[in-house]
């Protein structure tokens, strides 16, 4: 057994998911696949030309980017080229085999699933902590569904009544990762503006931020606001959530969403700088029992029951 089989072995958990987890199994396929190509002193560029890859195509097989996973045959060539371990190739096909099982989420419409958005879905599914700062809407795995619905009829007035119902359903799917028994660590900060813009009703607002409280009394969950009255607050100007993933080498991400396009960040000079944004932010922001005060007391005077 080779030096690199001890790190293979630590993929084996991965291969009894009750739930596939596609986007996370190709990075996981892709980041071995590096780290046994750089431990058989292969560069890159490289290991391409000796099998007639183009250097795109072996960057985007290591950083397990695409819809599909790479192909059997081209994990096999560099398996061969790299003379991994009989070990470590059999556990890295079988891995390859689950990353094409789909999500839950594949199998919705692709015009409701584009690709950068079938991205995120996915690694939000695989992560195991999610940080996000939103400064216009609740962040979307904390909305109920009449909010959910708001914001589409909002963002899309022309669209059908079956595709709002259809992208209300989608969210309402991806907050259940929330539930799960491995639920993802979620840190959501909020621009106090963010609850005193009524979106649908005062009466789908209250149901939204009873629901804000009710989520921020989880354990793995905490929210915090940044209050109007804080002065020179260093927000970005944009949405911007943070995705870390267990172990294995994988790279921290962080996704900023345009009207039509998103950005996915890996490069770790880059990671680090919203890192460090969204820690000064937190520290600037009321604390989670302060925000949790706040989002009471604007229960109350803004949105009374009935």
């Amino acid at each position: 057994m080779s030096a690199e089989s001890p790190r293979a072995s630590r993929l084996e958990p991965y291969l009894s998911r009750t739930e596939p987890a596609p986007t996370l199994l190709k990075m996981l396929v892709g980041v071995q696949l590096a780290g046994i190509r750089e431990g058989a002193g292969f560069a890159q560029e490289q290991a391409a030309r000796a099998l007639g890859f183009s250097p795109a195509k072996l960057s985007r097989i290591e950083a397990g980017k695409g819809r599909r996973p790479p192909t059997e045959s081209d994990v096999r060539a560099l398996l061969e080229l790299y003379k991994a371990d009989d070990y470590e190739a059999s556990v890295l096909l079988k891995l390859l085999e689950r990353a094409g099982e789909p999500g839950w989420w594949q199998r919705y419409d692709k015009r409701l699933m584009p690709e950068w958005f079938d991205r995120l879905v996915g690694l939000q599914e695989a992560a195991a902590a999610i940080r996000t700062f939103e400064i216009q809407y609740v962040p979307g795995l904390l909305q109920t569904a009449a909010y959910t619905r708001a914001v589409v009829e909002r963002g899309l007035p022309t669209a059908p009544a079956c595709e709002v119902q259809r992208r209300v359903e989608l969210r309402m799917r991806r907050r259940e990762l929330l539930h799960r028994a491995d639920a993802p660590q979620l840190w959501a900060v909020i621009d106090e503006s963010v609850l005193l813009r009524v979106l649908g009703s005062r009466a789908v607002m209250r149901e939204q931020l009873e629901y804000l409280v009710e989520m921020a009394g989880l354990p793995h969950v905490t929210v915090q606001i940044v209050p109007l009255d804080l002065t020179n607050a260093s927000a970005p100007a944009i949405p911007v959530t943070y995705l870390r993933f267990g172990g294995l080498d994988l790279p921290d991400i962080v996704y900023l969403e345009h009207i039509k396009s998103a950005n996915f960040l890996e490069d770790r000079d880059e990671t680090e700088e919203y890192r460090v944004a969204l820690d000064r932010l937190a520290d600037e922001a009321l604390n989670p029992r302060e925000s949790l005060a706040l989002l009471r007391d604007t229960l109350e005077q803004r949105y009374p029951a009935p």
